[in-house]
């Protein structure tokens, strides 16, 4: 298999997106032997097997280069590609009328130009046309050229929008990586002024008392060694501090969970929505809802089949709640690592884990965690964040 996957990669770039689909495509080569069975008015082939076999032989030879050629060049030799492989199709036609399959390839590769589509569009036109003037000239009945117009017309914009979504695909990634980009830049900043406004103040004092002690340690030991005992104090409570900020920021953010998943699920066309209440959760609260919400959407994107998914997090009687929902095909849940870890940090943080899963009809999942006496004041209906 993988000596598979090396050739495949080698013929058309793994960059490029396209999988086996170029190779599945080729398929539509039997076309071009039904003549041997049929000709174009249905009676059976009387011509002899030679005639036909041979130049639709020589002509496939020259077809393949060209069509792995079409998908890994750009520009000019893209076009020029594609107007070959139309050409293979106008030089057979008089000899096996399923030549046509030869043009169809060439309309739906005249989507796949780097132009737009207006100048696209003439390209494909301009292949039909060309083909038209053979049919009449040749005398072949006219739905001949029907079934290719039609066939090739819904290649052609079936590879256009294909091409399109791509492209946007892309441009959608590359905003993404942008984001993450600059929501990392901001969290370094942020970082960093924390650390100055934690340890400016601190560390100026710790000089300045270090050296008011350095003075008093000949004339006044006794107020030298108060110094140096509140030199320790203060540099204990900027500890505590520094430990208390990195515990800040080593929590993983739900509001940033939030936003992860909402990238995640509507790149994968699952509508979602988020309601989060201002709970005041303590770090390592959050830190579990966090990761459970990761969990979860994990679940959604990879096994759900969800169309719509959505979490909110509430204040009730004093528990902050969490509630993750589904519209997916729901069912049985057999307990994994991902499940058994969510109960854990959630029951770690003197929490419950509660996980209803009925067959078509989703899945629901709450969390319920106990607030702290101060986050209890927080008003249940104070909504931050919603999309």
């Amino acid at each position: 298999m993988d000596t598979l996957r090396h050739w495949r990669d080698r013929l058309i770039p793994a960059a490029y997106g396209q999988g086996w689909m170029p190779f599945y495509m080729l398929g539509y080569l039997v076309f071009l032997f039904m003549p041997l069975l049929f000709d174009y008015t249905g009676n059976p082939r009387a011509r002899g097997i030679a005639a036909l076999l041979l130049p639709t032989l020589a002509t496939l030879v020259a077809f393949l280069p060209l069509y792995f050629a079409t998908y890994r060049t750009r520009g000019r030799r893209q076009l020029a590609c594609t107007l070959a492989i139309a050409a293979l199709g106008y030089a057979l036609t008089p000899i096996n009328p399923f030549a046509n399959t030869y043009v169809i390839y060439a309309v739906s590769f005249a989507a796949l130009l780097d132009r737009d589509l207006s100048a696209r569009s003439i390209v494909l036109v301009g292949v039909l046309g060309l083909f038209l003037v053979e049919i009449l000239l040749l005398g072949f009945p006219l739905f001949v050229f029907a079934i290719t117009a039609v066939i090739g017309i819904a290649a052609f914009f079936g590879n256009h929008y294909y091409a399109e979504n791509a492209r946007k695909g892309a441009a959608l990634k590359l905003s993404h990586d942008e984001v993450r980009r600059l929501a990392a830049l901001a969290e370094r900043e942020r970082i960093g002024r924390d650390l100055h406004d934690l340890l400016g103040h601190t560390l100026s004092l710790v000089a300045l008392k270090s050296e008011l002690a350095g003075k008093l340690f000949e004339r006044d030991a006794h107020a030298a060694r108060r110094e140096i005992d509140e030199v320790a104090s203060v540099a204990r409570d900027a500890l505590s501090q520094v430990r208390r900020a990195v515990t800040g920021i080593r929590a993983a953010g739900l509001a940033a969970e939030l936003a992860s998943a909402r990238l995640l699920l509507e790149s994968s066309d699952v509508a979602f929505r988020y309601e989060l209440a201002d709970a005041g959760l303590a770090p390592e609260v959050e830190t579990a809802f966090a990761l459970a919400v990761r969990e979860a959407v994990t679940n959604i994107q990879r096994h759900a089949q969800a169309r719509q998914a959505s979490v909110s997090l509430v204040v009730q009687d004093g528990m902050a709640v969490l509630c993750i929902d589904d519209n997916g095909r729901g069912g049985a849940l057999t307990p994994g690592n991902g499940l058994d870890g969510m109960r854990e940090r959630i029951e770690a943080v003197g929490g419950s884990l509660r996980v209803d899963s009925m067959p078509g009809r989703g899945t629901h999942i709450e969390a319920r965690v106990a607030l702290s006496p101060e986050a209890r004041t927080v008003r249940a209906d104070g909504i931050v964040g919603a999309t």
